[in-house]
Order: structure tokens, then C-alpha cells, then sequence
């Protein structure tokens, strides 16, 4: 039986950190609903309302350009080893880059990992538990690093040409606004650079 809750409390914060992965979810009137998993230890709880990953660079740019259209967003966790529960955050989503006023604040709640685009916080409105006893059980074995090799081979000028090249626009056409983030990297002194 699906559960709502107003803020994140301390049951579903507990499941959440217990989890390996998790998906986000994003769209915009027209066009693709964008739906995402995501790993490698970019999760965090700031509060009972508020959470945020690190989002890496990757083959797209979907939820940065649908937030700045629409902010609605969705982030799910699954429960694949033990208890059989579902989680959603529901909320509003913002895009912080580096240069933006909380980039430093947010950027300290993690470790700076290879190929850092952007952080994804969602400002919680609800949350909902369900049971998740139609998901199938897995053992997790670990994280996987080849995005991690992937993005330290290319180095922070190969990072920043994959943003121009690769990152720009969604597959809808929509603006993401990397430029304004590859400005604002190559302004920052060697030292305070986020890859």
C-alpha cells in the first residue's frame, strides 16, 4: 500500500542510503520523458527536504535542459536486496554548475569524482513509499569505474570539448546550457577547477 510522506523521514532516508542506485525522472510538455539510473556513490540527503547528486558527464544532457524548461522531477529508489520497498521523491529541480552561488556549499558534500558536470539537487515536496515485491532481487557486486577511466583519460580539455561537442542540447533540441558552465570552469584559477 503506497504511502505519502511531507517530508523525508528518517524510515525512508535509512532505505535510501542503504541503496546503490537510483533513477531520475524528468519531462517536459512536448517531447521525451527523460528517465535515468545513476551510481557510483552521487547521493546525497542534505535534509529532510532537500537532496542532490553529483551528475557526471555522460552521452546526454536531458535533465539539465528539461529542468530549465519544466522543474518537475522524480528520483526512485528500488529495493533489490532486502526489503522489498519503493521510494519516490517528488519535487522541484535545479541545475548548480560550478561559478553558481552554491556550487562551493553543495560541492563539499562529496567526493570530487572524474568527469563532475554538474550537481542536481530537487527541493522535496513529497515522498511516497510502495512495496516493491514485484522487483526482482539482485546482489549488488560493486560500482562499475569506466565512466570514471573514461573521463580521467580524456582530461579536463577532452571533458570540456565532449561538453561542446556532445552535451549542448538535449535529443529534443533543447538548450542545456553547458556553455555557460565551460566559461565559468575555464575562468576559475587551475586549483579550484572541478575536473
Amino acid at each position: 500500500m503506497a504511502k505519502f510522506y511531507e517530508t523525508i523521514v528518517d524510515e525512508l532516508q535509512d532505505f535510501i542510503r542503504q541503496q546503490q542506485m537510483f533513477f531520475t525522472a524528468t519531462a517536459i510538455e512536448t517531447g521525451r520523458v527523460n528517465l535515468s539510473p545513476k551510481g557510483i556513490d552521487t547521493f546525497r540527503i542534505l535534509d529532510d527536504r532537500t537532496v542532490a547528486y553529483l551528475d557526471l558527464t555522460g552521452s546526454g544532457n536531458e535533465t539539465s535542459a528539461h529542468l530549465l524548461v519544466d522543474p518537475r522531477m522524480t528520483i526512485m529508489f528500488c529495493g533489490f536486496e532486502a526489503k522489498p520497498w519503493i521510494v519516490r521523491l517528488y519535487g522541484q529541480g535545479n541545475v548548480i554548475r560550478s561559478g553558481d552561488p552554491d556550487w562551493d556549499r553543495l560541492i563539499s558534500q562529496f567526493d570530487l569524482l572524474p568527469g563532475t558536470r554538474q550537481i542536481i539537487q530537487l527541493k522535496v515536496e513529497s515522498a511516497q513509499s510502495s512495496c516493491g515485491m514485484g522487483v526482482p532481487k539482485y546482489d549488488f557486486q560493486g560500482h562499475r569505474t569506466e565512466l570514471l577511466q573514461w573521463a580521467e583519460k580524456k582530461g579536463e580539455a577532452g571533458i570540456q570539448q565532449y561538453w561542446k561537442d556532445k552535451n549542448q542540447v538535449s535529443i529534443d533540441g533543447l538548450p542545456t546550457n553547458i556553455a555557460q558552465a565551460i566559461a565559468q570552469e575555464e575562468a576559475l584559477p587551475k586549483a579550484d577547477r572541478t575536473l
